[in-house]
């Protein structure tokens, strides 16, 4: 094999203990150190990949087996080869599953309240993103008697844009949240809360209307 003149680093990701103890082998014997990559999970079991030092221009070996969790040991490996690839590491997973779901054969994709709108353009297929907040504030309007003593709580920084958009229409207060996850432990954070009250009277004892 015709190895890069920048050298060569193995990955090992989470798939079983003798998978990552393979690598190191591997890497004893070709003296060199593994590679520093950090795999993990979000709450609700997204698969992450930190690569944790530069791979340019080197020869790079993703060790990885395939265990009884199929799916995820299949997206770790994957995830690490696309960022591997990328230099601008944004939205690496999104543009994954997009590049997947294109080649599985897909011609249309209708949507619901995408983070961001410019994950239409991840895909090569024509993207339809319908939004559901004009009914939702229309429900709130309609259903909800006393919803002016009321604040939007913006439930993660990603989407405070989002509350700040329905506190505008409903004429309320908002409250977002800012916090500071571990990549480690997404569940445990730091930081703190406020609350803005700018074109609303002072109330007492808010209902929050808690958006995602």
């Amino acid at each position: 094999m015709n190895h890069t003149k920048g050298g060569l680093v193995i990955f090992t990701a989470n798939s079983h203990p003798s998978s990552r103890e393979l690598g190191k082998r591997i890497a004893e014997r070709l003296g060199v150190e593994i590679g520093k990559v950090q795999v993990y999970q979000e709450d609700n079991r997204e698969t992450r990949v930190q690569i944790q030092e530069s791979v340019r221009g080197k020869d790079v070996f993703v060790i990885q087996t395939v265990s009884k969790d199929v799916n995820t040991t299949i997206m770790e490996m994957l995830i690490t080869v696309k960022q591997c690839k990328m230099r601008k590491r944004g939205s690496i997973v999104t543009k994954l599953i997009a590049s997947m779901m294109c080649k599985a054969g897909l011609t249309h994709l209708i949507t619901m309240d995408l983070h961001q709108k410019e994950i239409q353009g991840f895909f090569t297929i024509p993207v339809d993103n319908l939004r559901a907040s004009p009914f939702l504030l229309q429900y709130i309007q309609e259903e909800i008697p006393d919803y002016r003593n009321a604040v939007i709580v913006a439930k993660s920084p990603a989407s405070a844009k989002r509350a700040q958009s329905f506190a505008e229409r409903l004429r309320l207060g908002i409250a977002p949240n800012h916090l500071t996850t571990s990549p480690l432990s997404s569940s445990n954070f730091t930081g703190s809360q406020y609350t803005t009250a700018s074109n609303t009277k002072p109330y007492s004892s808010p209902t929050k209307l808690s958006t995602t």
